[in-house]
């Protein structure tokens, strides 16, 4: 099964590119937590959309089923592939490590997507996944809004806890996190320091290491 909004991505590009204009500060701190967890090495991002987080993390390689998301990501230097995280075109054993950053609350089988990103690890390969934490106060307010907002309407978000859960059903070992977007959702944006832990940032990085 591919990214069940991929066609609301194709239809709304432009209004995604635009949020990361207008909200600068919670971008940086994604992308500050993430920076924490990324390896050296020959790194995919499975869901790379515009290459928004893999052009700053020097990934080479992204995959996504929006055409028109992978247009920016090719813009920005990404070597793209058009396709789903569930059925990765790579040999077994290739990268060193695989992102994948708000791409689990978008598709019909998450577990098969952790499953195939495994699969094209290198043993010791590290498994990356950023993604909205449901537990915490920014999760329930996108929970709450979820049916009103043009991208997350067909989402299923997750806690920290059930990430892992994930992780340990296909070979993923849990090694570490970290967690931004400490603030309540009602204060003014600021850029964030990742601490370490997952029990109540807004953004979650969940890391484990392929056994």
């Amino acid at each position: 099964m591919e990214i069940k909004s991929a066609e609301i991505f194709d239809r709304n590009w432009e209004k995604y590119n635009d949020w990361f204009e207008k909200h600068k500060d919670i971008y940086f701190s994604e992308l500050k937590a993430l920076k924490k967890a990324i390896p050296e090495g020959f790194g995919l991002e499975v869901g790379v959309g515009s290459g928004r987080f893999a052009y700053p993390l020097k990934i080479k390689i992204g995959i996504d089923p929006s055409k028109n998301m992978l247009k920016l990501a090719k813009k920005r230097g990404i070597q793209v592939i058009q396709g789903a995280g569930e059925y990765l075109p790579f040999k077994d054993n290739t990268f060193d490590f695989a992102l994948i950053v708000v791409t689990l609350c978008f598709v019909e089988e998450p577990e098969y997507v952790l499953k195939e990103a495994c699969r094209v690890l290198k043993r010791g390969g590290r498994l990356i996944v950023g993604e909205i934490n449901k537990d915490s106060q920014l999760g329930r307010l996108y929970e709450d809004k979820r049916k009103k907002s043009v991208f997350y309407k067909t989402a299923t978000f997750y806690s920290s806890n059930e990430i892992i859960e994930m992780f340990d059903k296909v070979g993923i070992r849990y090694l570490e996190s970290y967690q931004t977007l400490l603030q309540p959702p009602a204060t003014p944006e600021v850029e964030e320091k990742p601490e370490k832990g997952s029990d109540k940032g807004g953004f979650v990085v969940i890391v484990g290491v392929k056994n």
